[in-house]
This record gives structure tokens, C-alpha cells and sequence, in this order.
């Protein structure tokens, strides 16, 4: 066992002393860490949000000012997320990682769809209204421009390369999907696609766009570049929500009316001797509204509206493995890749206790672990203590403050010199945090 040297100890303490808790910068990692999240946008207020892993909500976000969020979608890249909010006609900005609201941008009347440029530069919403699209900049988070698209205007989407905006106008004709040039900002074409069209989709190649009418009960194929029908398939009662596989060969619709979700193969469309719904509708919730596939396409998350559930399908097997709870009156559903929230690690001060002749130990080392974009403690996660030399110390958990805290009880072969170099606290990291390291301070009890 080591020896105390008086002599030493007094020279090493003053240099401690002025050893301060900084936090460093978060250590990288050899994979990517994050989660596949879903964002439910509940009509009776707040964004229930899912982690995919296991089915499980781990956060509701509410906005205080906004109220009945009515769709939800997510930046290209997971870092934002974009919540309509229909009775106070403002969007909702979220930072996903940590999922918090960081501001509110006001829109037009009654905000319904909104959609993501593939750069991201910009967020469309259309306003039920009065008629318009607003078009959101990211950069100053304000509308840049706002665009007459016609009466009731609902459903939006964007083509791949970010050039057309879609929107589904909540009528009965003659008009029912405006097409906008989002590099003019201009409307450039309208097509009769059915009674009522509520929602729509484009595929991965931008070649078509799908548009779901709720009178007509039917989903229209349309030609991006004619501006034509090619082809209406008639699915289930009273239809509402669209997506598209990544591949561009399947959809799947969800039937509010008849509490299911058909499936097309839009390999048939052009074929009029093959049919384009592909086998039985799949039953879900009760009045089935939005819906989004993975990134995988392996899984679909359907809102049921009058359920307060979401019905996770399994696209293999066609069938529902879990229903999930989540808030009242679900509508609007988007799943993303979402990264990791980065943390910062900021170290403590403790104290060295000796007991004579030759018992140290290492009295309330701590660390505290808190978001960076937010400031707010990180609980329920381990800190790992070390000697500045890697000799380890012990492990806590961080508590509601965030803090971690322990004493050491194995550093009995260490030497005082080495203790009062102070201690490195690290965080390892999860899927929804980032790693982080921090050094803190050691003087004489």
C-alpha cells in the first residue's frame, strides 16, 4: 500500500486546485448511433412519438401556444420536425433529437398538410382556410411566400427533386389537385382527379403522383409529366391517407369507412387487364386516417382516429402485430431516422479522504450529463469514473438533476499523485444520446 508523502501532497493540491469541470467534446463514435422514431400528430393535442424498436411511446411533445395539431413530418435528414396546427394557424417547429418545440411560425388559416423539400430548405403547408400554400423558409424560419392553390386545399407533396408541389384540394370538382412550381412559386397546372382527394403521394422516380379521393372512393394515378390520369382504382370506403414503398412497387391506403388499409401493386398499372389492388384489405383501427412505412418498408403505422391507437403492420405478412396507444384522435403520421441527441458531459469536484496509515479513498466524484441544444438533464443513464491513468473508479446513474454521483472504493492501490490529478467521467453513449467525456477535479478532503 502506498505511503502518504506530506511533502508531495502539498505541491501536487496546489496544482489541483486550480483544476477546473470542463466538458469536452463528445467522443465519436464507429457507427452512427439514433432511432427509427414515428410522429403521431394527435387532433386532440400533442405529437405522441414512437420509438420503432419496440413500439413503445417514450415521449408526448406539447406545445402550450399550439393547439390540435392535425399532420406531422419530419426534415429529410430527422433533425426537424414540422407539426400543423389547426385551430391557431401556426407550424410547429421540433427539434427531433431531443424532441422539444423550438418555435411556432405563424401560417394561414387552418393549416392542414405540410411537406419537406428534399434539401430541406423549405416546408410547404396548406392552408384549409383560406385557400393557400405557405411556403415556410428553414433558414428564417418564416413564410417566405404565401400562394393562391384553390379552395380546401389538404393533402401536400413534393416531387424528389424538389422542383413540383401537389396539393389535393378537398372538393368536388372540376378542380382537385393544383400542381405548383416551387422554383417560381407558381401554380402551373390543375388536374380533375376524383371527388374529394384528401391526400397524396409521389413516387421515388417523381414519374407519378396518387391521389386518394374520399367521395369517389377510389385512388388516382397520375402522370407527372402529361398531367393525365392513367389509371382510378377503386379500394376501400371512404379512403384518406397514401404512402409509397421505396422501390416505387407497392402503396398502401388506408380506408377510413371500412376500418382497413388496401394494398396496390403499381406494377399493374398499366396493364387495364390486371388488377392494381393486390389481395384483401388488411383490418386495422377503428376510421384509419394517416399512415407511414419505415425507412426498410418492413413496418406501416396506421393512425386510428376514433381508436386513439396506431396499428404497427407488418408489411411481409400483411398483418397487425401491435396496437399501440397513443393520443386523442390521431391523424397525421410520419417515420424517420432520427440521430442521436448530443450531450454534454460537464465534470464535478471530490474529495480525497485518507485515513491513516495508508486507506484512500475518493469521496462524491460526480458528473452532471444535459442535452446541448436545450440545456435539460439527461436521466437514468451511466457515468463511468476513471483515474486521469484509466484506472477505474465506479459507476453511477444519473439522477433528475442529471447528476452522477459515487464514491470509489478501489482505489486503494492507487497513488495520491495520481488522485489529485483529478478524474475523467464518460458516458458511452445510446441510440438516443451521444457519448461525451469530461474531466473533474480531486483535492483533500
Amino acid at each position: 500500500m502506498p505511503v502518504l508523502d506530506r511533502s508531495r501532497t502539498t505541491t501536487v493540491l496546489a496544482v489541483a486546485a486550480v483544476l477546473s469541470a470542463v466538458a469536452v467534446a463528445p467522443a465519436a463514435s464507429a457507427d452512427p448511433i439514433g432511432r427509427v422514431l414515428g410522429y403521431v400528430a394527435n387532433n386532440g393535442g400533442g405529437v405522441s412519438v414512437i420509438d420503432t424498436a419496440n413500439n413503445s411511446v417514450t415521449r408526448t411533445v406539447t406545445d402550450n401556444a399550439g393547439s390540435s395539431p392535425y399532420t406531422a413530418d419530419v426534415a429529410f435528414d430527422g433533425t426537424r420536425g414540422y407539426v400543423t396546427n389547426l385551430s391557431d394557424n401556426t407550424l410547429s417547429v421540433i427539434d427531433a433529437p431531443t424532441n422539444s418545440v423550438d418555435t411556432r411560425i405563424p401560417v394561414g388559416s387552418k393549416p392542414a398538410g405540410v411537406v419537406v423539400a428534399p434539401d430541406g430548405g423549405h416546408v410547404y403547408v396548406t392552408n384549409y382556410g383560406d385557400g393557400t400554400l405557405s411556403v415556410v423558409d428553414v433558414a428564417t424560419l418564416s413564410v417566405a411566400k404565401t400562394i393562391n392553390v384553390g379552395p380546401s386545399p389538404d393533402g401536400v407533396a413534393i416531387s424528389p427533386d424538389g422542383r413540383t408541389v401537389y396539393v389535393a384540394n378537398d372538393v368536388t370538382g372540376p378542380t382537385t389537385l393544383t400542381v405548383v412550381d416551387a422554383t417560381t412559386n407558381t401554380v402551373v397546372a390543375s388536374v380533375y382527379t376524383g371527388s374529394r382527394p384528401s391526400s397524396l403521394a409521389v413516387s421515388p422516380d417523381g414519374g407519378r403522383v396518387l391521389v386518394v379521393n374520399k367521395n369517389s372512393e377510389d385512388v388516382a394515378v397520375v402522370d407527372a409529366a402529361s398531367r393525365t390520369v392513367l389509371r382510378v382504382v377503386t379500394v376501400g370506403q371512404v379512403p384518406y391517407g397514401v404512402d409509397i414503398t421505396a422501390d416505387g412497387k407497392r402503396a398502401y391506403v388506408t380506408n377510413s369507412g371500412s376500418d382497413t388499409v388496401s394494398v396496390l401493386n403499381l406494377e399493374n398499372v398499366g396493364d387495364p387487364e390486371v388488377s392494381v389492388v393486390d389481395g384483401p384489405p388488411i383490418a386495422v383501427g377503428d376510421r384509419p386516417i394517416g399512415l407511414a412505412l419505415t425507412p426498410d418498408d418492413g413496418k406501416l403505422y396506421i393512425t386510428n382516429f376514433l381508436a386513439g391507437t396506431v396499428s404497427v403492420v407488418d408489411t411481409a405478412t400483411r398483418t397487425v402485430t401491435t396496437t399501440v396507444p397513443v393520443g386523442e384522435k390521431p391523424v397525421g403520421v410520419a417515420v424517420h431516422f432520427v440521430p442521436a441527441a448530443v450531450t454534454v458531459l460537464t465534470g464535478g469536484s471530490a474529495k480525497l479522504a485518507i485515513t491513516l496509515p495508508s486507506i484512500l479513498s475518493v469521496k462524491s466524484i460526480d458528473a452532471r450529463l444535459t442535452e446541448q441544444h436545450t440545456g435539460a438533464p439527461v436521466v437514468g443513464e451511466t457515468v463511468v469514473f476513471r483515474t486521469t491513468e484509466g484506472h477505474p473508479l465506479c459507476t453511477a446513474v444519473t439522477d433528475a438533476t442529471g447528476t452522477a454521483r459515487c464514491d470509489s472504493a478501489s482505489a486503494l492501490l492507487i497513488t495520491v499523485g495520481v488522485l489529485l490529478k483529478g478524474y475523467t467521467a464518460s458516458f458511452p453513449g445510446t441510440n438516443a444520446y451521444t457519448s461525451s467525456v469530461a474531466h473533474g477535479s480531486t483535492t483533500l478532503l
